[in-house]
């Protein structure tokens, strides 16, 4: 188990037969470890833990795994993505009105219904029905609701900015823009301040609340860039956004994740660096 190695772990019998009976169709490095990442999990006695990693990162395919994972090991695994906690497309508008039009866009902190998040996470710990949104992003809103079964042993929460940190730099920081969005359209920087007083204050609660952190580390903006529009072939036609658009999307984010590259490394429990292919070329175990 190349992984486990990368780690310095000393994989169970049953870690190494929950990976050979995961899916086969799967990635390789992504099977070894959802299982490593399970077993430490139930180990240490963690309840709620999060996954946190640039767009194309692969979080969703993890997350499957993760949960497959748990029912080979027999842990009762319920994974949420935080995209399926978009704020609707008609909240998200009444944001562009009333704050800024960049809240239209979904994906920053900021365009997620966090207290639904927590209250989620802590229900699916009771032994209670619990329903959770689900997001369509062809249609950029929800449709519906999923309802799931507690009591779990472990809740992971997955999701591109899950992990992410205030700016803790000068207030300058936030005054120099990185990218032709932030300069041509937050001028006077009200998205960025909103999109960091959101991560100040919800979001860190949300953090906070997390007894685990798993980071994907992507290797550079460029890979999120085109990991991203590798997705988009995966939608209908007619809802696919072009290599332009995707540029643009992908700038919402630029931010954060550059920010998260620089400090999730160091704080982390678990962190699976990733090259060029999606493969994992370096893993770091240990909690904080």
């Amino acid at each position: 188990m190349r992984l486990a190695t990368l780690a310095g772990i000393q994989p169970s019998a049953a870690v190494l037969d929950c990976y050979r009976r995961l899916d086969a169709d799967a990635p390789d490095d992504y099977r070894q470890l959802a299982a490593l990442l399970v077993d430490r999990w139930r180990t240490k006695g963690v309840s709620k833990a999060g996954l946190g990693g640039g767009q194309g990162a692969g979080k969703s395919t993890l997350g499957k795994l993760i949960a497959e994972a748990g029912r080979l090991l027999n842990v009762r695994v319920q994974v949420l993505s935080l995209d399926d906690f978009y704020l609707t497309k008609a909240e998200r508008l009444q944001l562009a009105a009333d704050v800024h039009p960049l809240l239209a866009t979904r994906g920053p902190p900021g365009t997620h219904a966090v207290e639904l998040v927590r209250e989620a996470m802590r229900n699916l710990l009771l032994d209670t029905t619990v329903e959770v949104p689900l997001f369509d992003k062809g249609r950029d809103d929800r449709h519906g609701y999923r309802r799931l079964q507690g009591p779990a042993d472990i809740v992971v929460l997955e999701g591109w900015c899950v992990g992410a940190a205030a700016n803790t730099l000068p207030p300058l920081d936030l005054t120099l823009p990185l990218n032709d969005l932030e300069r041509d359209e937050d001028e006077d920087e009200r998205w960025r301040q909103y999109v960091d007083d959101a991560l100040h204050g919800p979001y860190a609660k949300l953090h906070n609340g997390l007894q685990a952190l798993a980071f994907l580390r992507v290797p550079s903006l460029d890979a999120v860039r085109r990991w991203r529009l590798q997705q988009e072939q995966h939608r209908p036609p007619e809802q696919r956004m072009t290599a332009a658009e995707v540029g643009r999307f992908v700038q919402h984010y630029e931010r954060i994740t550059k920010r998260m590259l620089a400090e999730l490394p160091v704080v982390a429990d678990v962190v699976a660096r990733l090259d060029e292919g999606h493969g994992v070329s370096g893993l770091r175990f240990g909690f904080r």
